[in-house]
């Protein structure tokens, strides 16, 4: 009894420290935002701010539109979770729930993308958006990533748990598969549509080499390319510049806190049946 309660505490000493050391860059850049210059500047670096700045925050929206950024980042992550939704929904439901001629080469084909590494398709991606015109657009920003192979195989997944009585219930009430996918199927798989919705907001919310690519103008940034220009050739602030990523982690990190537990019962729902 006394070894399983030290081997228990052992494990949970292993786990607060592993959850100290993933935290704390994240609680030290809060630190370092509200630090004054001098104090952010310092060598070797205060751990801990000496005095509290939330000036700082302020002097940000002054010198960058962050406000912009983040509005535009919050514009394309929500059109790409919308679509994504849309397309793997449908998808996953065709491949779940309907019979068609090489249903299972197709989606062995889908499966098979999510290993083409995103960099290897990254040029023909801009040089199909370029030939339409779509450079330093919303639809250049979007439009690539629709559709999604990992969101159509989870919501498969989680699909295929469904029991075949409520379809057959269903058709013998008359419904066809457009009702059966409304008012059946999609209610029904709302841990896995949560969990695809965070994870396609938080994937687009991040991204950072596409919109460096595709946009020129500074209203059309994104966040993760506008917080760059608060560094400066000359001198560099950090307290600034830990302000603004302080925004900009702010909205994904309460997104991730409020969602975990939509996205580890979704997850853990889609794995349970292949």
């Amino acid at each position: 009894m006394k070894k399983h309660i030290a081997g228990q505490a052992a494990v949970y000493l292993i786990l607060i420290l592993a959850a100290v050391f993933a935290l704390y860059p994240v609680v030290y850049s809060f630190f370092l935002s509200v630090m004054t210059p001098e104090e952010a500047s310092a060598f070797p670096p205060s751990i801990v701010p000496h005095s509290f700045n939330p000036a700082n925050f302020i002097d940000v929206f002054g010198i960058v539109p962050i406000a912009a950024f983040i509005g535009n980042t919050f514009l394309v992550s929500g059109i790409v979770m919308i679509g994504q939704l849309i397309t793997a929904s449908l998808a996953a439901y065709a491949f779940a729930k309907m019979d068609f001629k090489g249903k299972g080469f197709i989606f062995s084909l889908f499966v098979a993308s999510m290993m083409v590494p995103w960099e290897v398709t990254m040029i023909p991606n801009y040089l199909t958006v370029r030939s339409l015109n779509w450079l330093d657009t919303y639809q250049g920003l979007t439009v690539p990533f629709l559709a999604t192979a990992f969101g159509t195989f989870l919501l498969r997944q989680f699909f295929l748990q469904l029991p075949k009585e409520l379809f057959e219930a269903a058709r013998m009430d008359g419904c066809g598969h457009i009702r059966y996918f409304l008012l059946h199927v999609l209610p029904l798989s709302r841990p896995a549509i949560g969990t695809l919705a965070v994870y396609s907001f938080l994937n687009t919310y991040n991204s950072y080499l596409w919109p460096l690519l595709i946009t020129n103008s500074e209203m059309m940034r994104t966040v993760q390319i506008g917080i760059s220009m608060l560094e400066f050739q000359e001198s560099t602030s950090w307290n600034l510049v830990f302000a603004g990523i302080s925004l900009v982690i702010l909205p994904s990190l309460l997104l991730l806190v409020f969602g975990l537990k939509q996205l580890v019962r979704g997850m853990a729902a889609g794995a349970l049946k292949g």
